[in-house]
């Protein structure tokens, strides 16, 4: 379901979602808003959760081609949100996290659980880069490698400092109708403990609203 409710939440997630946002017109350090750029090859892994519906969605609006991963029941959903190549997470091409195009990624928007870089690697281009959203701790250090050896290739574990002129720019993309929102379900809060199971689950497609 295509919901514009729970700006709130919409406007912290949209943010983290796009790590190096900045005001218009451009988002990202990776990525412009305004199409003047050469195509772009992104993943979004777990596309249709709560984080990866939005990287898809400012993904496209900065022109580039979009490959997402996510669960067959959600694959229709996720081309509806513009991604232009999507993966089934359980299949073999998945796990490898191969291109269906046999392209490289310039960059990955990791909103799934840990994944090696060994597996990263070699699917990224030249100046590659992972922005991964669910950092662990062999994911810092790989940043620091990466740094130190002073690798093309990079890792950018992602901690959440939101600005209010960055939430506002997502707030008028929300209100153009050009950033939606996919709600999974709604709780109350005598039922919030329910929704974090949910949550923690990792099967939603979309956000858990809990509603006072």
């Amino acid at each position: 379901m295509l919901d514009l409710e729970g700006i709130s939440s919409r406007r912290c997630w949209a943010t983290r979602s796009w790590p190096y946002s900045t005001p218009s017109p451009h988002l990202s350090r990776c990525i412009t808003l305004d199409k003047a750029i050469p195509t772009t090859n992104i993943l979004v892994t777990a596309a249709s959760g709560g984080v990866g519906q939005y990287a898809v969605q400012l993904a496209k609006l900065g022109n580039v081609h979009v490959t997402a991963t996510c669960g067959a029941r959600n694959i229709d959903l996720v081309k509806n949100l513009g991604a232009d190549e999507v993966i089934d997470y359980k299949t073999p091409q998945c796990a490898a996290l191969k291109s269906p195009s046999d392209k490289k990624y310039d960059v990955v928007i990791h909103c799934a659980t840990p994944t090696p870089w060994s597996t990263f690697e070699p699917n990224l281009g030249l100046n590659g880069k992972v922005i991964d959203i669910t950092p662990g701790p062999s994911a810092f250090w790989t940043a620091v490698v990466k740094k130190v050896t002073c690798s093309k290739k990079k890792l950018v574990p992602v901690l959440l400092f939101p600005q209010a002129k960055n939430l506002d720019y997502l707030v008028g993309l929300v209100k153009e109708g050009k950033l939606k929102t996919i709600i999974d379900s709604k709780y109350t809060l005598s039922k919030a403990e329910e929704a974090w199971a949910k949550s923690i689950d990792g099967h939603a497609t979309g956000k858990i609203i809990v509603e006072p």
